[in-house]
């Protein structure tokens, strides 16, 4: 008989140990995540099940296009696209991106904007200095610079101002439902 019980105690042991290890994996480098809202689209749709990835963060800083998820209060996480890193300027004109008076591309939303009628703006004009909420002609050290991909319903730096690179808690990389979207983000 106590044989039986030391093997029930060895598997009770070995669950909650076992228990222990996942939580800190989950805890400390990936994160599923359930998309809310259409702020996103086309990458992400609402309801779309990603894994936001915790760990790279630890050894870099996030980089111009990643899609990352950030805390804005203690109970609503964001996900938006980086658009503006820090000590840059950041020029919306005409529905093209500028950094440092520079043309930049910005794949990821071109199919939508071809779908626009002719002459009608995806993404309104903006300067940092004149449009957006801290008074920067600037992303300010310590900060980046976010927008949806859906510019025209997307609460983002637009609205929210520069955003904290402590309050960014993952970059999204997976996408694993739904099935016919499952794969690397792009």
């Amino acid at each position: 008989m106590t044989s039986k019980k030391r093997s029930w105690t060895d598997w009770l042991k070995l669950i909650i140990i076992l228990l222990l290890i996942l939580l800190i994996v989950r805890m400390f480098t990936f994160n599923p995540l359930i998309v809310e809202g259409p702020s996103m689209q086309p990458t992400l749709m609402n309801d779309d099940r990603i894994i936001v990835d915790k760990i790279s963060l630890l050894f870099k800083e996030p980089e111009r296009f990643d899609i990352v998820v950030f805390h804005t209060t203690s109970r609503k996480n964001y996900i938006k696209r980086i658009i503006g890193l820090p000590g840059e300027t950041i020029e919306y004109k005409d529905d093209i991106l500028y950094v440092n008076n520079k043309q930049v591309d910005e794949p990821f939303i071109t199919s939508v904007k071809d779908q626009l009628p002719l002459n009608a703006r995806y993404t309104t004009n903006f300067t940092l200095l004149e449009d957006i909420p801290g008074g920067y002609n600037k992303v300010p050290d310590g900060h980046v610079f976010v927008l949806g991909d859906n510019r025209p319903n997307s609460t983002d730096s637009r609205r929210l101002g520069y955003i904290p690179t402590n309050q960014i808690t993952g970059i999204a990389r997976f996408t694993y439902w739904p099935l016919n979207e499952f794969g690397l983000i792009k």
